[in-house]
Protein backbone atom coordinates (compact mmCIF):
# COMPACT_ATOMS: atom_id res chain seq x y z
CA UNK A 1 0.00 0.00 0.00
CA UNK A 2 1.22 3.44 -0.72
CA UNK A 3 2.91 5.53 1.83
CA UNK A 4 0.24 9.02 2.93
CA UNK A 5 2.42 11.91 3.19
CA UNK A 6 1.84 13.82 6.36
CA UNK A 7 2.04 17.37 5.11
CA UNK A 8 -0.58 18.46 2.63
CA UNK A 9 0.41 22.17 0.95
CA UNK A 10 -2.45 24.47 -0.17
CA UNK A 11 -1.25 27.09 -2.62
CA UNK A 12 -3.90 29.61 -3.72
CA UNK A 13 -3.21 30.81 -7.35
CA UNK A 14 -4.61 33.29 -9.81
CA UNK A 15 -2.23 34.19 -13.25
CA UNK A 16 1.02 33.36 -10.69
CA UNK A 17 3.05 32.18 -13.94
CA UNK A 18 5.58 34.41 -12.85
CA UNK A 19 5.61 33.16 -9.07
CA UNK A 20 4.81 29.68 -8.86
CA UNK A 21 7.88 27.92 -10.36
CA UNK A 22 10.18 28.99 -7.60
CA UNK A 23 7.21 28.50 -5.30
CA UNK A 24 7.30 25.00 -5.97
CA UNK A 25 10.75 24.54 -6.92
CA UNK A 26 11.54 25.57 -3.04
CA UNK A 27 9.27 22.53 -1.97
CA UNK A 28 10.77 19.62 -3.29
CA UNK A 29 12.93 19.07 -0.41
CA UNK A 30 9.44 18.01 1.63
CA UNK A 31 8.02 14.62 2.06
CA UNK A 32 4.26 16.30 0.84
CA UNK A 33 1.29 16.44 -1.64
CA UNK A 34 0.96 19.75 -3.64
CA UNK A 35 -2.66 21.34 -4.20
CA UNK A 36 -3.11 23.92 -6.34
CA UNK A 37 -6.34 25.76 -5.95
CA UNK A 38 -6.89 28.06 -8.94
CA UNK A 39 -9.49 30.64 -9.55
CA UNK A 40 -9.79 31.44 -13.10
CA UNK A 41 -6.20 31.68 -14.57
CA UNK A 42 -5.46 32.62 -18.04
CA UNK A 43 -1.79 32.73 -18.25
CA UNK A 44 0.02 29.18 -18.21
CA UNK A 45 -0.54 28.91 -13.65
CA UNK A 46 -2.33 25.96 -14.11
CA UNK A 47 -0.22 23.88 -16.76
CA UNK A 48 2.97 24.95 -14.65
CA UNK A 49 1.51 23.51 -11.31
CA UNK A 50 0.54 20.14 -12.99
CA UNK A 51 3.98 20.11 -14.44
CA UNK A 52 5.24 19.73 -10.77
CA UNK A 53 2.79 17.33 -10.00
CA UNK A 54 0.30 19.18 -8.13
CA UNK A 55 -3.43 18.58 -8.00
CA UNK A 56 -5.50 21.54 -9.55
CA UNK A 57 -8.63 22.07 -8.37
CA UNK A 58 -10.01 25.40 -9.73
CA UNK A 59 -12.65 27.09 -7.56
CA UNK A 60 -14.12 30.63 -7.51
CA UNK A 61 -12.70 33.16 -5.73
CA UNK A 62 -14.46 35.15 -3.03
CA UNK A 63 -12.10 36.35 -0.30
CA UNK A 64 -8.74 34.82 0.71
CA UNK A 65 -10.43 33.61 4.24
CA UNK A 66 -13.45 31.91 2.34
CA UNK A 67 -11.00 30.24 -0.19
CA UNK A 68 -8.46 28.64 1.94
CA UNK A 69 -11.56 26.84 4.69
CA UNK A 70 -13.17 25.78 1.22
CA UNK A 71 -9.90 24.12 0.52
CA UNK A 72 -9.14 22.56 3.73
CA UNK A 73 -12.61 21.25 3.83
CA UNK A 74 -13.29 20.03 0.00
CA UNK A 75 -9.43 18.98 -0.61
CA UNK A 76 -8.83 14.77 -0.52
CA UNK A 77 -6.27 15.66 1.96
CA UNK A 78 -4.02 12.90 2.90
CA UNK A 79 -1.95 14.55 4.93
CA UNK A 80 -2.90 15.32 8.64
CA UNK A 81 -1.29 18.22 8.67
CA UNK A 82 -1.90 20.80 6.22
CA UNK A 83 0.63 24.28 5.30
CA UNK A 84 -1.00 27.03 3.66
CA UNK A 85 1.63 28.98 1.48
CA UNK A 86 1.04 31.81 -0.86
CA UNK A 87 2.65 31.43 -4.75
CA UNK A 88 4.65 34.16 -4.15
CA UNK A 89 6.33 32.73 -1.13
CA UNK A 90 9.52 30.22 -0.64
CA UNK A 91 10.78 27.88 1.94
CA UNK A 92 14.23 28.41 2.79
CA UNK A 93 16.25 25.01 3.00
CA UNK A 94 16.46 26.07 7.07
CA UNK A 95 12.72 25.88 6.77
CA UNK A 96 12.32 22.72 4.72
CA UNK A 97 14.91 21.12 7.18
CA UNK A 98 12.97 22.09 10.29
CA UNK A 99 9.78 20.60 8.56
CA UNK A 100 11.04 17.25 7.52
CA UNK A 101 13.21 16.98 11.16
CA UNK A 102 9.59 17.78 12.73
CA UNK A 103 7.60 14.96 10.95
CA UNK A 104 10.02 12.57 11.11
CA UNK A 105 10.95 12.98 15.08
CA UNK A 106 7.50 11.85 16.10
CA UNK A 107 3.96 11.95 16.53
CA UNK A 108 4.31 15.61 18.69
CA UNK A 109 0.70 14.65 20.09
CA UNK A 110 1.16 17.43 22.30
CA UNK A 111 1.74 20.53 19.40
CA UNK A 112 -1.15 21.29 16.93
CA UNK A 113 0.32 23.97 15.12
CA UNK A 114 3.86 25.27 13.80
CA UNK A 115 4.81 29.32 13.76
CA UNK A 116 7.16 29.98 11.07
CA UNK A 117 8.77 33.46 10.17
CA UNK A 118 8.69 35.22 7.40
CA UNK A 119 11.02 37.21 5.29
CA UNK A 120 10.22 39.37 3.03
CA UNK A 121 12.27 40.71 0.38
CA UNK A 122 10.73 44.19 -1.11
CA UNK A 123 12.17 45.35 -4.76
CA UNK A 124 15.18 42.68 -4.47
CA UNK A 125 16.20 43.96 -1.09
CA UNK A 126 15.46 41.81 2.75
CA UNK A 127 13.71 44.03 5.22
CA UNK A 128 15.88 43.14 8.05
CA UNK A 129 14.67 46.28 10.51
CA UNK A 130 11.90 48.11 10.93
CA UNK A 131 9.90 45.08 13.55
CA UNK A 132 9.91 43.45 9.97
CA UNK A 133 12.44 40.33 10.98
CA UNK A 134 11.34 38.00 12.48
CA UNK A 135 7.33 38.15 12.23
CA UNK A 136 5.85 34.79 12.94
CA UNK A 137 2.77 33.33 11.49
CA UNK A 138 0.82 29.99 12.18
CA UNK A 139 1.04 28.14 8.38
CA UNK A 140 0.86 25.03 9.26
CA UNK A 141 -1.30 23.02 11.75
CA UNK A 142 -2.68 19.77 12.19
CA UNK A 143 -6.28 20.10 9.65
CA UNK A 144 -8.83 19.08 11.79
CA UNK A 145 -7.43 21.83 14.57
CA UNK A 146 -6.88 25.17 12.41
CA UNK A 147 -9.08 27.55 9.93
CA UNK A 148 -8.68 30.68 8.49
CA UNK A 149 -10.25 33.33 10.44
CA UNK A 150 -13.43 34.77 8.47
CA UNK A 151 -11.82 38.69 8.01
CA UNK A 152 -11.94 40.20 4.45
CA UNK A 153 -8.14 41.32 4.99
CA UNK A 154 -5.17 40.78 7.53
CA UNK A 155 -6.53 37.24 8.16
CA UNK A 156 -4.81 34.89 10.03
CA UNK A 157 -4.76 31.25 10.91
CA UNK A 158 -6.05 30.06 14.01
CA UNK A 159 -5.60 26.69 16.20
CA UNK A 160 -6.90 25.21 19.07
CA UNK A 161 -3.97 23.67 20.85
CA UNK A 162 -0.18 24.27 21.48
CA UNK A 163 1.90 25.96 19.24
CA UNK A 164 5.83 26.04 18.46
CA UNK A 165 8.44 27.76 16.72
CA UNK A 166 10.34 26.44 13.68
CA UNK A 167 13.97 27.05 12.64
CA UNK A 168 13.78 28.66 9.16
CA UNK A 169 12.37 31.52 6.82
CA UNK A 170 8.97 31.55 4.17
CA UNK A 171 10.36 33.96 1.77
CA UNK A 172 7.99 36.32 0.76
CA UNK A 173 8.61 38.29 -2.37
CA UNK A 174 6.85 41.10 -1.76
CA UNK A 175 7.18 43.07 -5.05
CA UNK A 176 9.16 44.10 -8.03
CA UNK A 177 6.65 45.66 -9.03
CA UNK A 178 5.89 48.94 -7.29
CA UNK A 179 2.44 49.44 -9.20
CA UNK A 180 0.81 46.68 -8.67
CA UNK A 181 1.54 46.13 -5.13
CA UNK A 182 0.49 50.46 -4.69
CA UNK A 183 -3.05 49.21 -6.44
CA UNK A 184 -2.95 45.77 -4.17
CA UNK A 185 -2.93 48.18 -1.04
CA UNK A 186 -5.69 50.00 -2.37
CA UNK A 187 -8.39 47.41 -2.76
CA UNK A 188 -6.65 46.22 0.90
CA UNK A 189 -7.87 49.64 2.06
CA UNK A 190 -11.20 49.05 1.03
CA UNK A 191 -11.86 45.89 2.62
CA UNK A 192 -9.62 46.81 6.00
CA UNK A 193 -12.25 49.83 6.27
CA UNK A 194 -15.51 47.98 5.30
CA UNK A 195 -14.32 45.20 8.04
CA UNK A 196 -13.94 48.02 10.86
CA UNK A 197 -17.22 49.78 9.57
CA UNK A 198 -19.02 46.79 10.09
CA UNK A 199 -17.52 45.89 12.99
CA UNK A 200 -14.91 46.20 15.64
CA UNK A 201 -11.38 44.87 15.68
CA UNK A 202 -11.19 41.15 16.62
CA UNK A 203 -11.12 41.11 20.63
CA UNK A 204 -10.62 37.77 22.42
CA UNK A 205 -14.38 36.20 21.38
CA UNK A 206 -15.45 34.34 18.30
CA UNK A 207 -13.36 32.16 16.03
CA UNK A 208 -10.94 34.80 15.05
CA UNK A 209 -7.36 35.61 16.69
CA UNK A 210 -7.31 36.44 20.05
CA UNK A 211 -6.15 40.13 20.60
CA UNK A 212 -3.74 39.24 24.00
CA UNK A 213 -0.69 41.11 24.86
CA UNK A 214 0.74 38.08 26.65
CA UNK A 215 0.18 35.58 24.25
CA UNK A 216 2.02 33.83 20.84
CA UNK A 217 3.31 36.33 18.56
CA UNK A 218 0.20 36.74 16.26
CA UNK A 219 -1.91 37.45 19.46
CA UNK A 220 0.65 40.44 20.57
CA UNK A 221 0.58 42.06 17.04
CA UNK A 222 -3.39 41.53 17.15
CA UNK A 223 -3.55 43.55 20.46
CA UNK A 224 -1.40 45.87 19.43
CA UNK A 225 -3.61 46.48 16.08
CA UNK A 226 -6.10 46.93 18.19
CA UNK A 227 -4.97 49.64 20.10
CA UNK A 228 -3.86 51.46 17.00
CA UNK A 229 -7.41 51.48 15.21
CA UNK A 230 -7.92 53.10 19.36
CA UNK A 231 -6.29 56.12 18.25
CA UNK A 232 -7.04 59.29 16.34
CA UNK A 233 -7.60 59.18 12.85
CA UNK A 234 -4.86 60.42 10.62
CA UNK A 235 -2.15 60.91 13.05
CA UNK A 236 -1.72 57.42 13.93
CA UNK A 237 -0.63 56.89 10.56
CA UNK A 238 2.36 59.34 11.09
CA UNK A 239 2.77 57.48 14.82
CA UNK A 240 2.88 54.20 12.61
CA UNK A 241 5.95 55.45 10.14
CA UNK A 242 8.16 56.95 13.04
CA UNK A 243 7.47 54.11 15.10
CA UNK A 244 8.29 51.89 12.43
CA UNK A 245 11.20 54.01 10.37
CA UNK A 246 12.89 55.86 13.13
CA UNK A 247 12.22 53.47 16.64
CA UNK A 248 12.71 50.34 15.30
CA UNK A 249 15.57 51.34 12.72
CA UNK A 250 13.48 50.81 9.88
CA UNK A 251 15.87 53.47 8.12
CA UNK A 252 18.25 51.09 8.09
CA UNK A 253 17.45 49.46 5.20
CA UNK A 254 18.20 51.93 3.25
CA UNK A 255 16.72 53.50 -0.02
CA UNK A 256 14.13 50.05 -0.08
CA UNK A 257 13.33 50.33 3.52
CA UNK A 258 12.55 54.59 2.72
CA UNK A 259 10.25 53.37 0.24
CA UNK A 260 8.66 50.54 1.97
CA UNK A 261 8.12 52.39 4.97
CA UNK A 262 6.59 55.26 2.83
CA UNK A 263 4.45 53.55 1.36
CA UNK A 264 2.80 50.92 3.30
CA UNK A 265 3.94 52.90 6.68
CA UNK A 266 2.88 56.01 6.13
CA UNK A 267 0.61 56.58 3.06
CA UNK A 268 -1.61 53.13 3.04
CA UNK A 269 -2.49 54.01 6.60
CA UNK A 270 -3.55 57.53 6.03
CA UNK A 271 -5.28 56.22 2.84
CA UNK A 272 -7.44 54.17 5.05
CA UNK A 273 -8.15 56.48 7.72
CA UNK A 274 -9.29 58.62 4.53
CA UNK A 275 -11.43 55.61 3.48
CA UNK A 276 -12.62 55.23 7.28
CA UNK A 277 -13.23 59.00 7.57
CA UNK A 278 -15.51 59.04 3.82
CA UNK A 279 -17.40 55.81 5.02
CA UNK A 280 -18.06 57.47 8.31
CA UNK A 281 -19.30 60.87 6.71
CA UNK A 282 -21.54 58.76 4.23
CA UNK A 283 -23.22 56.88 7.00
CA UNK A 284 -23.94 60.13 9.55
CA UNK A 285 -25.71 61.48 5.83
CA UNK A 286 -27.92 58.14 5.62
CA UNK A 287 -28.99 58.96 9.18
CA UNK A 288 -30.14 62.53 8.66
CA UNK A 289 -33.57 62.24 7.91
CA UNK A 290 -34.66 63.31 4.25
CA UNK A 291 -30.21 63.18 3.59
Amino acid sequence: MERRPLLSVIILTYNEEVNLPACLESLKGLDCEIFVVDSGSTDRTVEIARSYGAHVVEHPFENYAAQRNWAQSNLPLSGEWVFHIDAGERVSPELADSLSRFFTGGPHDEIDGLLVSRRTIFLGRWLRHGAMYPVYHLRVFRKDKGWCEDRQNDQHFVVNGKVHKLKGDLIDIVTEDLDSWTLRHVRWARLEADELMRRRPVGSSGRGVRARLTGNPIERRRWLRNLYYRMPLFLRALGFFCYHYFFRLGFLDGIEGLIFWTLRGFWYRFYLDAKLYEARRRSEVHKVPGG
